[in-house]
């Protein structure tokens, strides 16, 4: 069963968005690397441009990828970071 990867950037449009994504950021990570299937979370934010973070994600299956994004669709992540532009790539290898 092939592995699903995510990479790419959260592109917040202020600093105010950034530090409200950053403040959101440990509870989303630690809720996410406790889900079945989550091999790898990391979300950084860059040093020369605090408005951008990089994004690297690996999930067990395709079905894992789903599960993620079904628990986050309502969650308080996903609300106070709605709008946040992502640029993100999503592979199975």
């Amino acid at each position: 069963m092939p592995r699903v990867t995510v990479t790419g950037f959260l592109i917040c449009r202020s600093l105010e968005e950034a530090d409200r994504a950053a403040s959101l950021l440990p509870e989303h990570t630690r809720l996410t690397r406790a889900e079945a299937g989550c091999l790898r979370f990391e979300v950084f934010r860059s040093m020369s441009d605090p408005c951008r973070f990089a994004v690297h994600q690996v999930f067990a299956s395709p079905e894992d990828y789903d599960a993620h994004r079904e628990r986050t669709r309502a969650s308080v992540w996903a609300k106070g970071t709605k709008g946040i532009i992502r640029e993100l790539r999503i592979s199975e290898q």
